[in-house]
């Protein structure tokens, strides 16, 4: 599909709707004009959906597909989504770069600061050490939340698990690639690995590293959306054999969420 653009029907445009539609870009409802998300037909829809896309991810916003945007679009990331809805609002192309929040901003309530965590049974023990240290760092950056394991997994503000392909939640995993890795919005508490991505320890080429997830989950847990600066850990593609750490700008959206 690469270099399609407007006015042209090109088998699988449907998937680039499914997969713009999924992650925020595109919604045929708020437009009784526009052609069905089923059909391959490349429509002013589309073409304003793709431009908001390579805006968020500082490209040229062409409105087609191009190359650096298929680059970017096949990179394994969060699935969870970027926007709540698509807006066509010039204003928006012109956004800053920064920290964003679920919508309706949900965070966990003033007096719970403390928040408990456990682990599937099926989490390897050998990746759980990381994932607790993601949490120590987020704590000691944040000086607003502590966290510590819970006696019992039922017993859990957060519960940590992989999972494979529809596993209950309503986002299905799609196998190796894609989507890595997704967490819910306070205070759900859910955060799921999908188990047929190779997981390690550090950087490791064609592996993604436990730690690096844990961190940008973790930030969903606690009530941050993706961010639109490519160096925060809340940034949602992610490159095989590459390690990332919290930004000032992760941070920064946490203290402003929770008045710190």
């Amino acid at each position: 599909m690469q270099g399609c653009r407007k006015g042209e029907k090109v088998k699988g445009i449907h998937n680039l709707k499914l997969y713009l539609s999924h992650f925020g870009y595109l919604n045929y409802q708020n437009n009784s004009n526009a052609t069905n998300l089923e059909e391959d037909h490349f429509d002013e829809e589309l073409e304003a959906a793709i431009k908001l896309y390579q805006v968020y991810y500082h490209l040229n916003a062409t409105g087609t597909l191009d190359a650096p945007t298929v680059s970017k679009m096949v990179m394994p990331r969060c699935g969870f989504f970027d926007k709540e809805a698509h807006q066509y609002d010039d204003k928006y192309l012109h956004t800053v770069s920064r920290y964003r929040f679920f919508p309706g901003r949900p965070k966990w309530p003033k007096g719970k600061r403390h928040l408990t965590y456990a682990f599937g049974s099926r989490f390897p023990n050998r990746f759980r050490p990381l994932v607790a240290r993601a949490f120590r760092k987020w704590a000691n950056a944040s000086r607003y939340f502590t966290f510590s394991r819970a006696r019992t997994y039922k017993s859990a503000d957060l519960k940590i698990s992989f999972a494979c392909r529809a596993h209950g939640d309503g986002a299905p995993f799609d196998g190796p690639g894609g989507v890595l890795a997704h967490a819910f919005a306070p205070t759900d508490g859910r955060l799921h690995y999908d188990a047929d991505d190779r997981w390690v320890v550090g950087a490791v080429s064609n592996a993604y590293d436990v730690e690096t997830l844990a961190l940008h989950e973790i930030g969903h847990l606690l009530g941050l959306g993706h961010s639109q600066y490519e160096n925060a850990i809340m940034w949602a593609a992610f490159s095989s054999g590459v390690t990332k750490g919290l930004n000032s700008d992760d941070i920064q959206g946490l203290k402003a969420l929770y008045g710190i």
